[in-house]
């Protein structure tokens, strides 16, 4: 699912806010809206949502007030940010990845929540079914966890003789076992040796590109994961110094300097 399309779920989603918030004009109705990562590597994004607004009139600081809550990668940050959030009465809350639609699911029962990730929202205890969201949740996923035995497969296509891949996850991801586990059944299938190496902080980045050199690999798998999306461009520096392949999950990364996603 496109972002875009995300942002005309949402447009939807504020035309249905409370006849009362519509009839008190002077009391301009605010969406709440948390991510795991950062603004600055999410300014696409925003920007995107923004315009999506205001393509269903909803002009920011006229008619509706954004409050934007970001993590920078420290997921542990998310409760207090969403409990702060719906202590601010917002109309709207907006999840822009996993860990920040569980942290806003478990604040409040009451206040919409409209999320936008990468992974399966039935399996994150989300929603009761696709079809069925129930609750006070519904959004869009486009399934990216779901899609790292397709980017083993690629790493496959170009590096037909490699044989070990390091694969990069986020131990605090809520989907970290699962990604892994996804992992080493593909590379199974492909003929890879996979082993993980596990990064939360910048520090732990680095260490793993140690690690990872020890284990001679010929390739790096980084997961889906806002906070090393995040870290694309440290990522990629470390990768291109030593001259290993990268596959990311997503675009941004490859314009940091990363090979494929």
């Amino acid at each position: 699912m496109k972002r875009r399309e995300f942002i005309a779920l949402v447009g939807g989603a504020a035309a249905t806010w409370p006849s009362i918030v519509r009839a008190q004009p002077a009391a301009m109705p605010v969406i709440g809206h948390m991510h795991a990562g950062t603004a600055e590597a999410n300014k696409d994004e925003v920007l995107a949502f923004e315009q999506g607004l205001k393509r269903n009139g909803y002009l920011r600081g006229q008619n509706v007030a954004i409050e934007y809550r970001w993590a920078d990668g420290q997921y542990d940050r998310l409760p207090a940010m969403a409990a702060e959030v719906v202590g601010r009465r917002v109309a709207l809350i907006v999840a822009g990845t996993p860990v920040a639609a569980i942290a806003a699911k478990r604040a409040t029962t009451s206040i919409p929540i409209v999320f936008h990730i990468g992974s399966d929202p039935v399996k994150d205890g989300l929603v009761a079914s696709l079809n069925r969201p129930g609750g006070n949740m519904t959004g869009t996923t486009f399934f990216s966890n779901l899609l790292t035995s397709k980017r083993l497969g690629l790493l496959r296509e170009i590096l037909p003789n490699a044989r070990v891949v390091a694969a990069l996850v986020n131990p605090n991801n809520a989907n970290a076992e699962f990604q892994a586990n996804e992992a080493n059944e593909a590379a199974r299938t492909l003929g890879f040796e996979v082993f993980l190496l596990r990064a939360a902080t910048e520090a732990e980045i680095d260490k793993a590109f140690g690690d990872l050199l020890q284990r001679k690999a010929d390739a790096l798998l980084v997961l889906s994961d806002s906070f090393l999306n995040s870290r694309a461009a440290q990522v990629a520096e470390l990768a291109l110094r030593r001259g290993l392949p990268t596959c990311f999950a997503y675009r941004e990364p490859i314009l940091a300097g990363g090979l494929m996603g």
